[in-house]
């Protein structure tokens, strides 16, 4: 059981680099080991809250209402077939996002809600829009650490900069303790020296950590979310299911490493 709840925003302005596969994924992987998850969709799209089986549009209470603080994140929350708990999202947020925009606190009004059910999760984990915006801070707001999924490809890693830019200027004025946790390679053939070399370029360019092992290029991931389950689920073997299996278990590692540390210290001063 993680000690502390860890809340990781999953964040890049491109579309269609496995944002969303990455969150049901290692949410999945992540409840499988037991832990308590909370999944947080702030994609006005709703593309999270489809691929977990509940209709955007039957949902009466989403996290459009939390932002704007007209309801709690208790009132919006609800459990899925995969074990985690989603805040879900719909096209309402839209609206939520303009509103927002001259409001005071705009940046920490995720955080401030989240801050509320901490003690119910080990993990929470946000599933960011394709964009630099407002929801998009907001996460990385809330945020202790930001997770990247990159395509293998090199228009996918051109746009890492802006992100960058962004992570530096939340860290600046409104979450000085953010961490980049690295990049994970999604869609990945590492049969081709071309993605071998763009996680090189990506390694030299930007000096960020690349999380391994990397996430294969399967068609098992898009199948997925037609049946609202992830694919831990509809293809419990596959190697993509394995590959997030690998990611949420070095997660566990990577957290439970600076306990042991601080029990150490702790013991030789003893």
């Amino acid at each position: 059981m993680a000690l502390v709840t860890t809340t990781i925003a999953v964040a890049n302005q491109k579309g269609g680099v496995a944002k969303t596969t990455t969150v049901v994924s290692l949410g999945a992987a992540l409840a499988e080991l037991k832990q308590r998850v909370l999944l947080v969709d702030v994609d006005p799209q709703g593309s999270l809250t489809f691929s977990l089986g509940i209709d955007p549009e039957d949902l009466d209470v989403t996290v459009a209402e939390v932002l704007l603080g007209t309801k709690q994140a208790d009132d919006a929350i609800v459990i899925t077939d995969d074990g985690m708990h989603l805040l879900p999202a719909n096209i309402t947020l839209t609206q939520a996002e303009e509103s927002l925009v001259g409001r005071t606190g705009r940046e920490q009004r995720l955080r401030v809600a989240l801050d509320k059910v901490l003690d119910d999760y080990d993990w929470i984990i946000i599933d960011c829009p394709p964009t630099l915006g407002v929801l998009t801070v907001g996460a990385l707001s809330a945020a202790q650490q930001v997770l990247i999924p990159l395509q293998a490809e090199t228009l996918s890693h051109r746009g890492v900069g802006q992100l960058l830019d962004t992570i530096h200027d939340v860290r600046q004025f409104i979450n000085p303790k953010l961490e980049i946790m690295g990049v994970l390679p999604t869609m990945y053939d590492g049969r081709t020296r071309h993605a071998q070399d763009v996680l090189q370029a990506i390694r030299e360019t930007y000096d960020l950590p690349i999380v391994t092992p990397p996430i294969p290029k399967t068609i098992r991931f898009a199948e997925a979310p037609a049946i609202g389950r992830s694919v831990l689920s509809t293809a419990k073997n596959h190697k993509g299911a394995e590959a997030y299996r690998q990611v949420a278990a070095g997660l566990l590692e990577s957290q439970a490493r600076p306990a042991r540390t601080s029990a150490r210290k702790s013991a030789d001063k003893a």
